[in-house]
């Protein structure tokens, strides 16, 4: 199945008319159905039991089928039309399998306490309304408009995006844990208290500009230091820009990002309010950055990370190499030497130089082989 939708679904023509539209649809709102009806089958296995107080389960189950409706409806288009039965056919499996299993729900109460759970009401959710935001303003608003929606490495971008969300566990446990256990001897409840109290909007700021300088650094790094480069080209190995490249990271990446990011947090002390109103920005912001849009911000871009600023950061060419390290404020690159935003706009992008493998087992892999023939080239120097 999934060597098939690679095959039927990697850079395909969306041209209307053609039944490619409908199907590719099918396909994509089966498997959302599926994936949806395993989170009601079994919540105690797949769901977050963070989000789930804030859940309206009769809205969401009637979400649920009205996506399965759609994709059924379709996946049946696409066949009719003749020329993508495959795809129709396939959406057309993907969304009764999901009727079947939306249908087989029983009755079942939530643990107070789960040690071991996977967040695939997480992804589904984000992925849902992050497609339906991004793709039409993709479309709407292009930076290059021949550039297709399922464009050549998506289904590795896509791969790279189920993992990160469904692994949240995985990653806060080799985050958060260790930044509790090893720095808590920074914890000043005085200073944590002071912190708290002040207003929610001027903490807010406050996580951005200590967050924004330690990760400033660590990306730097990345790009300065040959082995850690290894890691840090798989982000750059995306040849197209478009909202689903923000989720090509290395897992060492994540985990690296992640913890850096949290532990100014974890040692001021910042209120919940701030600390949520910031990861639902970071979020958005970080997707909308990589996203294959137009938009310029004359005045705003030297004040917080725009699409230009960023993709100037991934262009492969010369001028636009080691450049706008920031995620978010401008001014760390405009103080540190390294800001370049030009009039004109980027053309290409990935690595300079031999590209990396396809694939996110072989990604995965890239950095030990480099360091290993690293290491050999070392050994193979005379003294």
């Amino acid at each position: 199945m999934t060597e098939f939708l690679r095959k039927n679904l990697e850079e395909v023509d969306l041209t209307p008319g053609q039944g490619r539209v409908s199907g590719t649809l099918s396909v994509a709102l089966g498997l959302l159905g599926v994936m949806g009806a395993l989170c009601f089958l079994f919540p105690d296995l797949l769901t977050s039991p963070d989000f789930q107080p804030l859940y309206n389960t009769r809205f969401l189950r009637n979400l649920l089928y009205a996506g399965i409706a759609i994709g059924f409806g379709c996946g049946f288009y696409s066949v009719m039309r003749g020329q993508s039965r495959g795809l129709g056919l396939t959406g057309l499996a993907l969304t009764v399998l999901a009727a079947v299993l939306g249908s087989m729900e029983t009755e079942r109460t939530m643990p107070a306490e789960r040690s071991l759970y996977a967040g695939l009401d997480y992804f589904v959710l984000t992925l849902l309304v992050l497609a339906l935001v991004f793709i039409p303003m993709e479309r709407l608003f292009p930076k290059d408009p021949a550039q297709k929606t399922l464009r050549k490495g998506w289904t590795t971008d896509m791969k790279y995006f189920l993992f990160s969300h469904v692994g949240i566990q995985l990653i806060s446990f080799f985050t958060v844990i260790p930044a509790q256990h090893f720095f808590a001897w920074l914890i000043n409840a005085d200073f944590q208290r002071l912190v708290a109290a002040q207003p929610v909007w001027l903490q807010f700021i406050e996580i951005l500009a200590v967050v924004d300088f330690t990760t400033y650094w660590m990306h730097r790094r990345m790009h300065e230091v040959p082995a850690l480069w290894k890691i840090h080209a798989v982000h750059h190995s995306s040849e197209q820009m478009d909202w689903l490249a923000s989720s090509r990271l290395h897992l060492l990446e994540i985990f690296a990002n992640r913890l850096l990011g949290y532990l100014p947090i974890f040692v001021l002390g910042f209120a919940p309010a701030a600390v949520y109103a910031y990861l639902v920005f970071i979020s958005f912001h970080a997707i909308f950055i990589h996203a294959n849009v137009r938009f310029r911000f004359p005045v705003v871009r030297w004040l917080i990370a725009t699409p230009e600023f960023h993709h100037w950061h991934h262009t492969s060419q010369d001028e636009g190499v080691d450049i706008n390290y920031a995620g978010f404020l401008p001014v760390y690159d405009k103080l540190f030497g390294t800001a370049y935003l030009p009039s004109h706009l980027p053309e290409r992008y990935s690595t300079r130089g031999a590209p990396l493998p396809e694939g996110i087992v072989a990604q995965f892999l890239y950095p030990f082989r480099q360091w290993r023939q690293m290491r050999a080239s070392r050994a193979r120097v005379p003294e």
